[in-house]
């Protein structure tokens, strides 16, 4: 079985002693190293070469995605992976966090085997992320992609079409509408059914929460 080596940086001792103790009790783990900080850390990479790095983001020097940052963009450090485990789960941590390199990201408040699990698979090639963390990152995707339809939504609309949506959300009714446009009372009517065909709302309430979700209005 592999002998997968690792180093901890975390500027607290007692949870280092931790960490170090559950994952010692492995057989294929061993910890080469510790360090508070990652100025420590960076000394004891001239001389070691874990494969893999558990480290907190709060640091008192370099954050933990900055730490991240230089083992990715550093050739002395390749082949070194990153797992993020911190109190942190908010999703800028997350994103600013994989888009440094990190491969798995662990709540501080993991289980045993989740950190194990994660470890075991980060050795492997793979990425880990325990399920609070995914779904964070699942609820903000989901959270993009309707602000994208939004957007495309917005986007199909014609300039007068979005003008006299603006009206509308202002409070304006369709003849008051008619006379600033110099239009039909008609034809007002007509551009607000195109207008709600093309964003799939069935009430003028929607109408209004549409043009003030997508800053057409503001209040």
């Amino acid at each position: 079985m592999a002998n997968i080596k690792i180093m901890l940086v975390d500027d607290h001792q007692i949870v280092r002693d931790g960490i170090k103790a559950l994952l010692e009790s492995l057989d294929n783990v061993q910890v080469i190293g510790e360090a508070s900080n990652v100025a420590e850390l960076l000394v004891k990479l001239e001389t070691s070469h874990p494969d893999i790095i558990v480290t907190d983001i709060s640091m008192p020097d370099i954050s933990g995605i900055e730490l991240t940052k230089i083992i990715n963009e550093n050739l002395d450090y390749n082949g070194i992976k990153v797992l993020i485990l911190s109190m942190f789960t908010n999703e800028d941590f997350i994103f600013n966090a994989i888009k440094a390199g990190a491969k798995g990201y662990l709540p501080k408040n993991t289980t045993r085997r989740e950190l194990f699990d994660a470890v075991n698979t980060i050795y492997n090639g793979d990425e880990y992320f325990s399920e609070s963390i995914s779904n964070i990152i699942l609820k903000s995707y989901i959270k993009k992609a309707q602000g994208d339809e939004q957007a495309d939504k917005k986007e199909a609309l014609s300039v007068r079409e979005t003008e006299i949506l603006k009206h509308f959300a202002e409070g304006m009714a369709n003849q008051e509408i008619a006379d600033k446009l110099f239009i039909s009372i008609r034809t007002v009517e007509s551009h607000k059914n195109h207008i709600m065909q093309k964003l799939e709302l069935k009430s003028t309430v929607d109408l209004i929460k549409f043009a003030i979700k997508n800053k057409i209005v503001e209040i």
